[in-house]
Order: C-alpha cells, then structure tokens, then sequence
C-alpha cells in the first residue's frame, strides 16, 4: 500500500465517524517538516522555518506556577538561585517546556565536555599549542593520570619556547569544558595581564594544553621552573551553565604535591564572577603568592 493509498483510507475511515465532509486526498506539496512536527505552535512564533531557542529563557526569570499563593516572594527566592523552582507540573509529571529545557542544558554540557576548543581560537590568542600523553577524548575521560604529564616532544617544546625560571607563568587548558575557555578567556587575559602591570609583574608565553587536568601544571612548572604557575582550565560543566571556568594557583608546584596547595577562584563565568573581574582579582592573588612564597592553604594561615 502506497501513501496514496494510506490517506485515502484514512479520509473514508474519518468519513464514517464524522458527519462533516473530509475533503478528497489530492497529490498536493508537502507541508513543512516544522509545521508536521508541531501543530501546535502559532504561525507567529516561527521564523524562518526555525522555533525559538528554548535555552534563551532566563530560569530565574520563568514562573510557571498558575495561582501562586505569593507569587512576588517565589520569584525574590529564584532570584538567589539557578536552581529550577516554579516549573509546576502536568499531572504528576514536569511540563514539556521544562522537560525540553532539561535535556537541552543537558546536551550543552555533553557537547562542552566532547568538543574541543577549536585551533583557530588558539591561534587568534596567541597561545603555545601542546597536549598531553592522553591521546583521545575518551582516553582522557577514563585515565586522568594521563592528563597530567607530557610526552618528551612536549616536554621539549614547553622548555624551548617558555621564559626559563619566569616570575608568573600563565596556562590554559581545556578541562572538561571546552565553552568555557571560549567564553571566558578573550576577557580574563587582558584583565589579568593589566592587573599584573600595577604590580610591576607580567606574563610572556601563554601555553594551551589539550586533555589538560589540573596537575599538568604542576609538570610545567618542573619543566620551566616558574615561581608561580596561574593554570585557567574549563570545570565540569552542569545544568545550570557549561561556560564556567575556574583559575588554581600554585607556588613553586610539584608533581605529586597535595592539592592543599593549590589557590583556587572557580566560577567564572557570566552568571558567577564575571572573566574581567576574575582576571583582576587572580593578578592581586598572584601578588600576594609571591609576597607570601606560599599557596594554597599556607597562604591562609
């Protein structure tokens, strides 16, 4: 049976149930595969043959709640949070907007994970293109040691075009989110390289490390005995953002050192600590980390 053949059984089954007439099957176009798809949405909200992007919904903005009880005090609470509240429900079950915005937040993390910062970013920041020993994506998922040391041609290319024995000695490294070296670095960079000159200090070559985990910049700063290692890595990506990046900083770091150590700044990102802020505040850490000669911890007490 061909499709023909299909609709016009369809009209005369249609036909028998209702008393209002079903127009003929004719061999018209098409329609849309947007209009087949959904029926539902008005004609105005599609353009170009394209639906809005659901992700641009601002979540602490959204309140879907019918009849709330107080809504002006829910939507002060979302404001504090990017957390999902007032999605209300269908049944027992989330509405299918919440549902379609849950499982596109979760392919943007996927995607931020299993994608890589593209080469041409690399080259637009000036930055030393080297990799670790891991070789994959999925080598470098399930074997974290391997993230953290080189290859000896690596190694080789970090000691040729590094500044031997620099005061402060900047790294980039994809992580496990690709979008936020993207997102963020264009901005953070600048700042930091600004902050720096208040203190009289600077930075020179800028090393991007592929399958890159936070101990990498601990072989670095063995292979070039920097004084401060500043390693700008993507942070597991979640529901709420993938673009969040974090800066560890360390004096005179090890491998195999504790992580104790480390000085962290996380979050940086639109919605947490904006890249120019960052930058600004990692330069005055940086500072103070060589006043100190200590990190991490240490550098608290």
């Amino acid at each position: 049976m061909d499709e023909l053949q299909l609709k016009e059984m369809i009209r005369s089954m249609l036909s028998e149930m209702t008393t209002s007439p079903v127009a003929p099957v004719t061999e018209s176009v098409e329609e849309s595969p947007v209009a087949q798809a959904s029926p539902h949405f008005e004609e105005s909200s599609i353009e170009d043959g394209m639906i809005p992007d659901i992700t641009e919904v601002d979540i602490q903005e959204q309140f879907l709640i019918p009849h709330a009880l107080n809504e002006e005090a829910y939507r002060k609470i979302k404001k504090f949070t990017p957390a999902r509240l007032g999605l209300w429900r269908a049944g027992s079950r989330y509405k299918t907007q919440s549902v379609l915005r849950f499982r596109a937040d979760h392919a943007a993390a996927q995607d931020a994970v299993f994608s890589y910062v593209s080469d041409d970013f690399v080259e637009k920041m000036g930055m030393i293109p080297v990799h670790t020993t891991a070789q994959s994506k999925d080598e470098y998922l399930t074997r974290p040691d391997l993230g953290r040391i080189f290859p000896e041609d690596q190694q080789a290319i970090i000691k040729d075009r590094c500044r031997p024995q620099a005061k402060v000695q900047i790294i980039v490294g994809d992580g496990l989110s690709s979008s936020a070296i993207e997102a963020n670095l264009a901005d953070f960079l600048p700042a930091l390289k600004q902050g720096l000159k208040v203190f009289g200090l600077d930075f020179a070559e800028v090393l991007f490390i592929k399958h890159a985990r936070v101990g990498a910049m601990d072989h670095v700063a063995e292979l070039t005995g920097a004084e401060v290692v500043c390693m700008l890595v993507g942070e597991r990506p979640g529901l709420v953002t993938a673009e969040s990046m974090s800066a560890y900083l360390a004096y005179k770091p090890t491998m195999g050192m504790p992580e104790a150590r480390r000085t962290v700044l996380s979050n940086i990102h639109r919605g947490g600590t904006p890249a120019v802020e960052a930058g600004a505040y990692v330069a005055e850490l940086i500072k103070k980390i060589l006043d100190n000669k200590k990190s991490g911890v240490d550098l608290k007490s």
